[in-house]
């Protein structure tokens, strides 16, 4: 059965010091690659799979990003959760911005990501594989040896059913997280007052055995750095 996904929220609060000098006058989710602001992409793959309400969180040059959201003609409602007095991290950011979030599954996408999709619509996919009986979280999750501009170890095993495990000390995984992922609001119950990582809501989900992967079939794009915008933007010209 394919989840209802109502609402999506875009991180988009970091103060983006690996993009440097870039974001010395320019939130990182601003930062131009292929034409447009890295957000951007984010946003049309959003509307793409139909999804009607989406939150940004803020934080560093807060004013930019929200005029530039305040601009945006979309088929979807636009919410800014503001975490101008204190950056809470992922973990923090997904917290407080949930009362204005609808629905169960929670769509959550990192704003300095790019991908294609394969097959088929990365996002609905995601959805056509949600179980809320089994999971407290969903990773698109991709091949270590696809994951374009990502450098380190990877970050994920998964068993044949899906389930997530760590990457050992020492060793290498095979998956790398894409940074979008499905959650249930019951991920977050429980979670600590302040700024926190999501890597603590996965750990607890690991444990109780509710944290699942789905291949990625598509290209991504790791774009974190200056060095990292033009062999993505020299990619996605062939596509």
């Amino acid at each position: 059965m394919t989840a209802t996904i109502k609402s999506a929220m875009v991180m988009a609060a970091g103060i983006g010091k690996r993009m440097r000098p870039l974001t010395a006058t320019r939130p990182k989710p601003l930062v131009r690659v292929a034409g447009k602001p890295l957000i951007d992409h984010s946003l049309d793959r959003i509307e793409a799979a139909g999804i009607g309400h989406v939150v940004v969180n803020v934080h560093y040059l807060a004013d930019a990003l929200e005029a530039h959201l305040a601009k945006q003609k979309r088929s979807f409602t636009l919410a800014v959760s503001d975490e101008r007095g204190e950056l809470l991290e992922t973990g923090g950011g997904m917290v407080k911005a949930l009362p204005l979030l609808k629905g169960d599954p929670i769509l959550i996408v990192n704003s300095d990501n790019i991908w294609t999709d394969g097959p088929q619509d990365s996002i609905r996919n995601l959805a056509r594989h949600w179980d809320g009986d089994r999971m407290d979280a969903l990773l698109l999750v991709i091949r270590q040896a696809s994951a374009t501009g990502h450098g380190g170890k990877g970050d994920f095993h998964m068993d044949p059913s899906g389930k997530l495990s760590r990457r050992k000390p020492g060793r290498v995984a095979p998956f790398v997280y894409t940074g979008i992922q499905l959650i249930s609001p019951r991920l977050l119950v429980g979670a600590p007052d302040g700024p926190f990582s999501t890597n603590l809501l996965w750990d607890r989900a690991i444990a109780a055995g509710r944290l699942y992967g789905l291949s990625h079939m598509g290209q991504w794009f790791d774009v974190g750095t200056p060095a990292s915008i033009a062999p993505t933007e020299a990619a996605l010209s062939e596509v």
